[in-house]
């Protein structure tokens, strides 16, 4: 027989902070049991505009509990990638996620989460050795791994994910699809900032000046989608020309691909995707664009 929630387990009226894996998966069973709609936001702290955005959407659904979890994963950070200084701040976190109504958030510790290493794992297939696979070696595995153990401990109905990580975005996607796991993912547009830098907890990295030279990343974007009219080769020769112009800022890719990542089509939806450092700072971004839509 299911005990009873209490409110060390959750109150309606606040959020309820949870460490041990076995405890929430207990409280949501004992929700969705009772007929609450389950709505998983997985991150890795250092919370935003742009995760505020994610709860808010989850809100959509009628007689709903969000869950978000923090954790910042070490399995998907590379041995020279920034793990030690990623941002932590779990009090101020837990603020946010109160403003925004959340019911739950799930913050384990790396031993909570690995109590014997990762000794099993998940592998993501060809796409994660791709784009940002292809600079990350090992990345979109941890991700996966993190993600499908986070669905396993939470068991949401829903899993509410930024479009920002669109490669991240579809694989999980496939990972779901693949795996049959029981619930739906939910992709939710790009946060920007007034001059259309996308929100990332890394762009706290950025000096002013780094700063002003990573809007290049989304003016390339931009206008690259202006001319997508004329074609891929078009697109892409005038989205470089934007990040050229910026000398702090050093492209790692800049590519067109299909909705699924596929390549690119001749006519139709596509994806425009880039990467690149500016300082020691590695930010992405991407946005939709319609190839050969003009007037013939």
């Amino acid at each position: 027989m299911t005990k009873p929630l209490t409110k060390d387990d959750y109150s309606p009226s606040d959020v309820t902070v949870h460490r041990d894996p076995a405890r929430i998966g207990r409280v949501v069973r004992a929700l969705r049991g009772a007929g609450r709609n389950v709505v998983l936001v997985p991150t890795m702290g250092a919370l935003h505009a742009g995760h505020r955005q994610l709860m808010r959407e989850c809100h959509v659904l009628q007689n709903t509990v969000v869950v978000v979890s923090i954790f910042v994963n070490p399995l998907q950070f590379g041995p020279s990638e920034d793990l030690d200084r990623y941002p932590r701040q779990l009090e101020s976190d837990v603020d946010i996620c109160r403003d925004e109504r959340v019911g739950l958030v799930f913050a384990p510790s790396v031993e909570d989460m690995y109590p014997a290493g990762a000794q099993v794992t998940v592998e993501p297939g060809p796409l994660g050795d791709e784009l940002e696979g292809a600079s990350r070696p090992g990345h979109f595995g941890g991700v996966l791994t993190v993600v499908s153990k986070l669905f396993n401990i939470v068991g949401p109905n829903y899993a509410v994910f930024g479009q920002k990580d669109y490669q991240q975005l579809t694989l999980i996607r496939k990972m779901v699809r693949d795996l049959n796991f029981p619930l739906d993912v939910v992709g939710v547009p790009t946060v920007r900032e007034f001059d259309g830098l996308a929100l990332s907890s890394r762009n706290v990295y950025l000096d002013p000046e780094q700063r002003q030279a990573a809007i290049a990343l989304s003016a390339a974007l931009s206008a690259g989608a202006h001319v997508s009219a004329q074609g891929a080769e078009a697109v892409l020769k005038t989205a470089r020309s934007v990040i050229d112009a910026s000398p702090l800022v050093e492209l790692d890719y800049l590519e067109l691909r299909d909705p699924d990542l596929g390549p690119a089509p001749e006519n139709g939806d596509a994806r425009l995707l880039v990467a690149a450092r500016v300082g020691s700072t590695r930010l992405i971004d991407n946005a939709p664009v319609l190839l050969g839509a003009g007037d013939e």
